[in-house]
């Protein structure tokens, strides 16, 4: 997911559990949610989402954090990453892992109070598939016999020039009520993980019926539930679902998501008591938040991911060679000890230490050799004397790391810089998916489910290319590819882990992106609350926070 941590000792536990053929839920209990208690109202910080509030078209933070609140999916996610049938699945079953059988739980509704019934899912799963609705998720369903019917043919702008064979996928079948199946088109043992993602989620039949309206005001399954429109800019409050069949119901009587374009500005905010929740502090902020705000501080390990990725669009950057070197130029550690006082890890992967199958010497092009830098560059002929536009999104705290990364470039390859700054996270990133980067640009990713398989097939596959994908290096190498699939086939975890490491030394070896850190979740939080928990995806559970 796309987002904007140090390393953790946490492995992923799920994958193996995957890895079996069968998978399935151990309690017949829907969930009576508990009674919630307390009450109260709260307010959390997030940025300008990129897109409507709809699961299948949020592929970024600040959206997440609001569709998680709103909705609940097949299955959930467990502190330590392995999958709970906490969620609407009661089991999700295969004896050959290409064929799924998905049982429902009794008594889930959405907030419209429709039931969510298997045809929730497999509708919701068609319309996010189907590439004339552009949905960001869409490539989350490539898997799936009959997906390809449903793409249509374009030209370089996007235009459609032939439209879709079909607008429902062959790989999905209604069974009953409480029950569908799914057949995908090669096995994948780690198909269960993957179904706890937000691109799952389902969709009651008023979607459909004005998916336009529905994105203002959404209409989800969760333990919250919207009170009106999202409104751009500013946010929007969302009140306690009191028919939440879930484990774990919303504590708190409201939320009040708050849209900042600032994060120095939501900070201050923070610390004078107007912003309750902040899981974002500045980087001014790292050294001194902890004793500020004492045990209102808190440090979660993150699966989160920063890196610099190159247009490889553009002639400038198509030579590999090019971003090798800038790669080697670029002092990781040096960066991170000054920017973030240590609280970041410098990568040299492109898979989170949260997840089984990292590695901390897989790139061999992100220690500093700065000879070596210049002697790449010198081989591919680059143009020293033209500057390098370096991208960020703007008022998220990422001005200074970024302008590190230039001062870096310039000292040890001679190449001048200029800063593009200017874009709010909503305009940043429809800008790369319209191939309009014209420099390396900083982009995140926090796990949309714990395999080492969300941190490549989703950002660099082929199919991954915007707008079905998060894929927005335009990177494309069908060996890549290739070994992603055979690690999706693999019959056992070692071996999966195997193939999913050789996709990525051919990755790390073509450098489409350069890896800049991990990162720690931390957070701060008002006297107004208590109870604040940040998730492994970095997202703060608002069912749980308590208000004093």
């Amino acid at each position: 997911m796309k987002l904007s941590k140090r390393k953790s000792s946490l492995v992923a536990t799920a994958i193996a559990a995957a890895m079996l053929m069968t998978a399935c839920g151990g309690s017949d209990d829907s969930g009576d949610g508990g009674a919630a208690s307390d009450g109260g109202s709260f307010s959390i910080y997030i940025g300008e989402p990129e897109n409507p509030i709809v699961p299948g078209n949020t592929s970024e933070s600040e959206g997440s954090q609001v569709v998680e609140a709103l909705w609940t999916g097949l299955v959930q996610y467990a502190d330590d990453s392995s999958v709970q049938y906490t969620g609407v699945a009661e089991s999700i079953e295969s004896d050959d892992a290409t064929t799924w059988t998905v049982k429902l739980k009794d008594g889930w509704t959405f907030h419209d109070g429709t039931p969510v019934t298997a045809a929730s899912f497999v509708d919701a799963w068609n319309y996010t598939a189907l590439s004339t609705n552009a949905q960001g998720g869409s490539y989350f369903f490539a898997n799936v016999e009959g997906y390809d019917a449903l793409q249509a043919e374009t030209d370089d702008d996007g235009n459609v020039i032939t439209p879709p064979a079909a607008e429902e996928m062959t790989g999905l079948e209604v069974v009953d009520d409480q029950t569908f199946t799914v057949t995908l088109t090669a096995p994948f043992a780690q198909y269960p993980v993957t179904v706890g993602y937000n691109a799952f989620y389902p969709l009651p039949e008023s979607f459909f019926e004005d998916p336009e309206a529905a994105g203002k005001t959404p209409v989800g399954n969760g333990p919250f539930k919207a009170d009106g429109e999202f409104v751009p800019g500013q946010g929007f409050t969302l009140s306690r679902y009191d028919d939440y069949a879930g484990e774990d119901a919303a504590q708190a009587d409201s939320v009040e998501f708050k849209v900042y374009t600032d994060i120095n500005t939501a900070y201050t905010d923070t610390q004078g008591g107007n912003l309750d929740i902040l899981n974002n502090i500045p980087p001014d902020a790292i050294s001194s938040a902890p004793d500020e705000f004492g045990d209102r501080y808190g440090e979660t390990p993150s699966s989160s991911f920063t890196y610099m990725g190159f247009p490889t669009y553009d002639p400038r950057y198509a030579d590999k060679r090019v971003r090798q070197a800038f790669s080697l130029a670029i002092d990781r550690e040096a960066i991170t000890e000054a920017i973030f006082n240590g609280t970041r890890a410098p990568a040299f992967s492109v898979i989170a230490p949260v997840v089984d199958g990292s590695r901390d010497d897989a790139c061999q092009y992100c220690q500093v050799d700065v000879e070596r830098a210049n002697e790449l560059l010198d081989e591919a002929g680059f143009d020293r004397t033209q500057p390098v536009d370096l991208w960020f999104n703007a008022g998220a705290g990422h001005d200074a790391w970024v302008e590190a990364v230039g001062n870096q470039l310039r000292e040890n390859l001679g190449v001048e810089f200029t800063l593009q700054g200017n874009l709010d996270f909503s305009e940043y990133l429809p800008l790369g998916d319209a191939k309009g980067y014209t420099g390396p640009f900083r982009l995140g990713w926090s796990m949309d489910y714990p395999s080492p398989q969300n941190y490549l097939e989703p950002l660099y596959s082929t199919q991954a290319q915007p707008p079905a994908g998060s894929n927005s290096a335009f990177y494309s190498n069908p060996e890549f590819d290739a070994l992603v699939a055979e690690g999706n086939a693999a019959s056992s975890n070692d071996e999966a882990i195997d193939l999913y490491q050789q996709a990525e030394d051919l990755l790390l070896e073509d450098m489409p992106i350069m890896p800049m850190f991990f990162g720690l979740e931390q957070t701060v939080w008002s006297e107004n609350v208590s109870d604040v928990k940040v998730d492994i995806f970095g997202r703060v559970n608002v069912a749980s926070v308590t208000v004093k």
